[in-house]
């Protein structure tokens, strides 16, 4: 058969098979233990591999294979050359197969803990998850891991693939010693369902067609198991949800709201809601691209016009009238941490949900998880593939609903503010019930009118440094110099504070962060009284002090960086700490063996090795009085 018969045979297949719907699996599990191999002997025994794939690949097996003079099907899957050079998988690559029954895409995640990120990523779209163990190692801790996180991922249904049956003589009795002990842990994370299956993905073995040298095994094959897995009934029983990804108008006569369904359906008149306003109507169309339905259901991408019009934008919510999400702007969530950096509470992260994004904190880590044994330990960071249990704090309410009942509304990413990197992903377990019972008090005196009476405009100016770098000294002749012009002043101090406010806070990163987050808020206040506030502080990341600025009104903050090298700092050395930090007396000093990240943009740059402190002092009022904010 030639090229273009072949491909006019899959293109057939392709087109009239799938009766049962897309199904998506992924296959995890650790290092080697033949996930590439499974899938591309999935594809092999599909028969969806072209002629001059297969001349490619049989050209490679000679030349990076591990399977002697067969056919080495992993290499269908790591396309990268580190990854052929390795023998191991780097990346998630996706494959799509068919079968009669139905349409497949399938991700083939790796086994290295350093890519555990990667692994997440394919967990999140994959209804269920392929979890191989080499018969010969057992379960091992990677096996519990992408478990875990498979759990996490909201994957229902397990296949415990038992694989390389061959090399241990097809024993029923290790087969089953290895289900025994891995049903041990993950009997606990309430899986709906787990099928443990014998094979031998290098030479088929139940994959697509039954073993005759383990005969002992009465379950399905791997293909049967997954053609006959019913989804459809879970997604349709959920609420209907369909986060708004932009407001469709084309002219003046049609507006509608476009998004992805991601649960439940919805009809043509149908009562819906904006979770996040409570605002209602009905729906007159379901506008797609190949016309108008009558109902939409989960995995649609419509257009609703309603019948009214009310506001809604990117990032609301649109819900069923009677089956509403909850929205606050408080929640715990479960944690995956993938970053190099920890994960501290305190920080101000960017949180993605949906099609919504807004700052977020980590006010509380109540517990990180042993991914060795299930166990729940008391944790103040999360490392580079921790699992944690946290509270969450959002710069303004979201809709959300609890990760078991809806994965897509349930689901969240956090972002690094500076690189712009995803360093976590998140399962909402629930609101918290504090978040609905605290309401901000209407108060009749304003910011505004407390400025008025002060005649001034309120500032926060942010004094950060090297300790020694005279943001004190500076930030003290600055009140000083406002005060005796009449103007209403208050100076909170990295020292002075930690008497008080601050005093069970260390110098860890950690620590760090929660110092500066209080003084954010007490700083906010003192704005909010119409006061002209200095704060200094060694405030040494950038993120924390992006937090504060965002805290008060544009032109409230105002960034002084007083530039002075570290050579200069060390020298001055007022207070001896420098010598106490090199002699190993102070652990995390900033400068030192803790970062300092200098800011990128500030209002304000001194140099006080090159400035006298009454000279800095001057530039910072100049700055204030040109601006204005010294009425």
């Amino acid at each position: 058969m030639n090229i273009q018969a072949k491909r006019d045979e899959v293109i057939e297949r392709l087109t009239h098979s799938g009766g049962r719907g897309v199904l998506r699996f992924l296959t995890c599990g650790s290092v080697d233990d033949g996930k590439s191999t499974l899938i591309g002997r999935l594809l092999y025994d599909s028969k969806l591999l072209f002629e001059d794939q297969l001349n490619v690949l049989e050209r490679d097996s000679r030349k990076h294979g591990t399977a002697g003079d067969e056919i080495d099907f992993a290499l269908l899957l790591d396309g990268l050359e580190a990854e052929r050079e390795q023998g191991i998988t780097i990346d998630v690559a996706y494959r799509f197969f068919a079968t009669e029954k139905r349409k497949f895409v399938v991700a083939d995640t790796p086994g290295h803990e350093q890519y555990t990120r990667n692994m997440a990523t394919g967990a999140s779209t994959a209804d269920v998850a392929v979890i191989l163990i080499d018969a010969r190692k057992g379960v091992l801790v990677q096996t519990l891991r992408h478990t875990y996180i498979a759990r996490m991922m909201g994957i229902r249904h397990i296949v415990l693939a038992v694989n390389k049956m061959d090399l241990a003589d097809n024993s029923r009795g290790r087969f089953h010693e290895i289900v025994a002990e891995y049903l041990k842990s993950a009997d606990a994370l309430g899986f709906e369902s787990i099928t443990p299956i014998p094979m031998s993905a290098r030479f088929g073995d139940n994959v697509t067609c039954r073993s005759e040298a383990m005969s002992w095994h009465t379950g399905p094959t791997l293909l049967e198991y997954l053609e006959d897995l019913d989804l459809d009934t879970e997604l349709r029983s959920e609420p209907f949800r369909m986060p708004v990804q932009w407001v469709n108008r084309p002219n003046l006569n049609f507006r509608g709201y476009s998004g992805m369904i991601v649960s439940g359906k919805v009809s043509v008149g149908d009562a819906i809601v904006v979770a996040q306003s409570g605002l209602a109507a009905n729906v007159s169309r379901i506008v797609t691209a190949d016309g108008d339905l009558e109902t939409a259901t989960a995995g649609d991408a419509v257009t609703l016009v309603l019948n009214q019009e009310i506001d809604i934008s990117r990032g609301d919510v649109l819900a069923s009238a009677e089956q509403r999400p909850e929205v606050s702007d408080q929640f715990a969530a479960e944690i995956l941490w993938m970053a190099n950096d920890d994960l501290l509470p305190g920080r101000s992260y960017l949180l993605k949900i949906g099609t919504a994004t807004t700052p977020a904190t980590i006010t509380t880590l109540k517990h990180r998880v042993d991914i060795n044994t299930y166990e729940k330990q008391p944790s103040r960071k999360l490392e580079m593939n921790g699992i944690g249990f946290c509270n969450v704090s959002t710069a303004r309410p979201i809709a959300f609903d609890p990760f078991r009942e809806v994965r897509d509304t349930g689901s969240f990413i956090l972002i690094d503010r500076f690189t712009n990197q995803t360093v976590g992903g998140g399962m909402i377990e629930f609101g918290l019930r504090r978040a609905s019972n605290i309401h901000t008090q209407a108060m009749d005196v304003s910011k505004e009118r407390r400025s008025q009476i002060k005649g001034q405009k309120p500032t926060l100016l942010w004094f950060t440094g090297l300790s020694g770098a005279g943001k004190s000294t500076v930030a003290n002749i600055v009140e000083r110099k406002l005060a005796e012009a009449g103007l209403h002043t208050y100076s909170l101090d990295g020292d002075n504070v930690r008497h008080g406010l601050n005093r069970d806070l260390g110098f860890t990163d950690g620590d760090r962060v929660e110092n500066i987050r209080r003084i954010g808020e007490v700083g906010k206040l003192f704005v909010d009284a119409g006061l002209l506030v200095t704060c200094s502080f060694i405030s040494p990341f950038r993120s924390e002090r992006r937090m504060v600025r965002e805290l008060v009104d544009d032109g409230e903050f105002v960034e002084v960086f007083v530039d002075t090298p570290l050579d200069v700092c060390m020298q001055r050395d007022v207070k001896g700490l420098y010598k106490k930090a090199q002699a190993g007396e102070i652990k995390n000093f900033t400068g030192l063996d803790s970062p300092y990240e200098e800011p990128e943009a500030p209002e304000i740059r001194l140099d006080t090795s090159k400035l006298s402190a009454e000279e800095a002092a001057d530039q910072v009022i100049s700055h204030l009085r040109e601006r204005g904010r010294l009425g």
